[in-house]
């Protein structure tokens, strides 16, 4: 499915591009993240990460963000960065798919920290729920907000 992003940089260039992840003193702005230091990770990280999550099962953006701060020794993992990210890698999986790779990265299996399906994934909360649906996950909608992954505590998935 087209993405109703686009973008003059393919998603596979920017999941890819060379760059190591960063460990930096957590802004005065974002200390209610926590205080210490504070990693930016890399597309690529976040992407193998995401890999690891095993079908029929969930993983929150938080798991993802305290995965990678044990791994690299710090306080908190940047959540704006591990947001832009997670979409990446998705946009990239998207990518992959319409250019006939059978194995992609299972972004839909990333759900927000309270259950939420996410808006912002290609084909959005749609498209999310009926790879979910497809792996055994019950998806309800709820209102106006996005829908949600039925009993998603249950589901979830911790990084070792």
């Amino acid at each position: 499915m087209k993405s109703r992003f686009t973008s003059r940089t393919r998603w596979r260039e920017k999941l890819e591009k060379p760059q190591e992840p960063k460990v930096v003193q957590v802004p005065p702005k974002m200390s209610r993240f926590g205080n210490g230091t504070m990693l930016i990770p890399t597309p690529k990280l976040i992407d193998d990460l995401i890999r690891t999550v095993p079908k029929g099962k969930l993983v929150t953006v938080g798991e993802l963000r305290r995965k990678l701060a044990k791994d690299f020794g710090t306080e908190v993992t940047c959540p704006l960065t591990t947001g832009i990210f997670v979409r990446i890698a998705a946009e990239a999986a998207e990518e992959d798919r319409a250019n006939g790779k059978k194995r992609i990265t299972a972004y839909w299996r990333v759900v927000k920290d309270n259950g939420r399906l996410n808006p912002k994934f290609p084909g959005g909360v749609a498209q999310q729920g009926s790879y979910l649906r497809a792996e055994g996950l019950s998806v309800l909608p709820d209102g106006k907000k996005p829908p949600i992954v039925h009993d998603f505590q249950r589901r979830l998935h911790t990084l070792n």
